[in-house]
């Protein structure tokens, strides 16, 4: 789905290296998550002691390769399109010579590469953790599909239109973002001049790393924050968007998440769909207070173990 947005065509994972588009955007992911120590001793920069520059050097030569060769083909593609996508929005900028500033390549090539990463982990970690709370409590998982049949019926499948009537779909998708943020400490930000907030006093150029994780499991805020209840929010004026600061995976304001309305609407529409069509069952006997909840480091926080379960399809219709 990324690449038919971004580049217009879906690419296979062999398109990029040996290893594959998945296991280079989470090699990015976690180096980009492990601490530099030359962050903090700049005079150790220059010796590479962990190899990270090394690391993302390779990494960024294999991108830059494949971006080339994306821009290359929309370049000598004569082809006439119904819908242009973000390489031809970002072709036809630069070809205009009409941007305020410096835009080249380089520039498309940065910016296409920030939508490839940032698009491709997030939502499927977010499904995957959503679908993992669900197996965990199957009485959630029931009362979903039942509010599914009332809404949609059991002879066709969930379409976007209607995904505003699914009021408890909603629910269950801002718990699991409480408990298991995919960005548990969003993106860096830095404060651009001194400033007091809540009493703390901030330097300028300070480095902010803001803890969502920490404040969907505070308990001063949360009735047991541990605990998997989607009916916390029955009747809150809580959401996603960045308004309440006690519920943040998107982040808020000027530098939260571009992508909220794409990412929301991806989600509840894939977990809509495998809820509705099929009934799952957990592979070998296993029970639910078996599953495994390990978490895999990263700037996207996913499971250590991607989940298995046995799908039966449930709906009416051929």
């Amino acid at each position: 789905m990324s690449c038919l947005m971004i580049f217009g065509k879906k690419y296979m994972d062999e398109d990029l290296g040996d290893k594959g588009f998945k296991a280079l955007i989470q090699d990015i992911l976690h180096i980009a998550a492990l601490p530099n120590f030359a962050e903090f001793f700049p005079f150790l920069r220059v010796l590479d002691l962990q190899g990270f520059a090394r690391r993302m050097k390779e990494l960024a030569k294999l991108f830059d390769e494949f971006l080339e060769r994306v821009i290359d083909e929309h370049v000598q593609s004569t082809e006439q399109k119904q819908a242009k996508d973000m390489v031809d929005t970002l072709m036809s900028i630069m070809q205009s010579n009409e941007a305020e500033f410096e835009f080249d390549r380089r520039h498309i090539k940065a910016i296409l590469l920030d939508l490839l990463i940032a698009s491709m982990d997030t939502s499927s970690t977010t499904i995957e953790w959503i679908l993992t709370e669900l197996l965990r409590h199957p009485e959630v998982m029931k009362k979903l599909q039942n509010e599914l049949e009332q809404v949609v019926g059991k002879n066709r499948m969930v379409e976007e239109s209607d995904l505003e009537s699914l009021e408890y779909l909603d629910m269950v998708i801002k718990e699991s973002c409480r408990l298991h943020p995919v960005a548990p400490l969003l993106l860096p930000h830095e404060s651009i001049e001194d400033c007091t907030v809540e009493g703390f006093h901030l330097p300028k150029g300070s480095r902010l790393l803001l803890n969502v994780w920490a404040i969907g499991r505070d308990s001063d805020t949360w009735i047991e924050p541990e605990k998997f209840k989607p009916e916390r929010f029955q009747g809150s004026n809580i959401d996603l968007r960045g308004r309440n600061y006690e519920l943040l995976p998107f982040g808020s304001g000027r530098r939260g998440c571009p992508g909220l309305q794409l990412g929301l609407t991806i989600v509840r529409l894939v977990v809509a769909q495998l809820v509705h069509c099929f009934d799952w069952e957990l592979p070998n006997g296993m029970l639910p207070k078996d599953i495994d909840m390990t978490e895999k480091f990263g700037l996207v926080t996913a499971r250590a173990q991607h989940l298995t379960a046995i799908p039966t399809y449930r709906l009416h219709m051929k």
